[in-house]
């Protein structure tokens, strides 16, 4: 992005952005010095969270692939989806089916700009301006209606955005109104921080300083109650290497899972 653009969007590169550290942490460019040195800070205290980022970036790619493959699902809609990244949804879920359709949600003017200017539209794909928070308005969108049938089933993807809701904003009440709106056959994916069971650890604390308190760490059973009335599927909740992957650590703070709605 260039400074002229950074200033029409009002975007204040001396702030660090969750969406632009996150893509620091899996090697991308689309970062302001402010973000490398707010992540350089957690990666001081925890080297292994760049590795869990990208390992939970692969949790994604293989939930994709599995839903697609495995459940016959064909159309998807990534809520908080973040900067565009290496082998985005669209590309691996059309890798497997090239019907499948993919409406990108996020409410981050950066994000936005990112996704309109990166991805092909003509390819089954929409980017849609939504809040998390307000379910209801995504789902209305005439931009996700446009690729998304609310009448088949759907693939909710919840990556890495519902610990930036806070519990005043009733984040279990939000995944059960997305899911409420859609088809028996739909599936839900979320990865979410854990506190792995040490809440005060200091390096939570420090971490949610830099990201001024606006990331929450929440223990492994109110991250299991986001998938309450649906079908857990294959290995509920775990840590994000082990869920169809080589890795076998289920006490990971970054937790994943997927479910199916009966």
């Amino acid at each position: 992005m260039s400074e002229n653009e950074a200033g029409t969007l009002k975007v204040d590169p001396h702030l660090p952005n969750p969406a632009r550290i996150y893509n620091y942490f899996l090697g991308g460019k689309d970062n302001f010095a402010a973000d490398r040195a707010a992540a350089e800070q957690v990666l001081a205290m925890a080297p292994e969270v760049r590795a869990a980022v990208r390992e939970n970036r692969e949790f994604l790619v293989r939930a994709v692939r599995y839903l697609v493959g495995e459940a016959g699902i064909k159309q998807f809609v990534d809520i908080g989806a973040g900067i565009p990244a290496e082998r985005p949804v669209h590309e691996v879920a059309q890798g497997v089916d090239p019907a499948a359709r993919v409406a990108y949600v996020d409410n981050d003017t950066v994000v936005l700009v990112h996704a309109r200017a990166l991805l092909d539209r003509g390819r089954g794909t929409a980017v849609v301006d939504g809040d998390l928070r307000r379910p209801e308005d995504i789902l209305d969108s005439p931009d996700l209606r446009r690729v998304i049938d609310l009448g088949e089933p759907v693939a909710v993807i919840l990556i890495a955005v519902l610990h930036f809701v806070p519990d005043g904003d009733d984040p279990t009440g939000i995944v059960r109104r997305l899911m409420d709106r859609l088809p028996s056959g739909s599936h839900l994916v979320i990865s979410h921080i854990s506190d792995g069971g040490m809440p005060d650890d200091p390096r939570i604390v420090r971490t949610r300083e830099l990201y001024q308190g606006a990331l929450i760490f929440r223990p492994r059973e109110r991250i299991e109650s986001f998938f309450a009335g649906l079908e857990r599927v294959g290995p509920g909740l775990v840590g994000v290497a082990s869920w169809g992957g080589d890795g076998a650590d289920e006490t990971s703070w970054w937790l994943g899972g997927i479910a199916r709605k009966p």
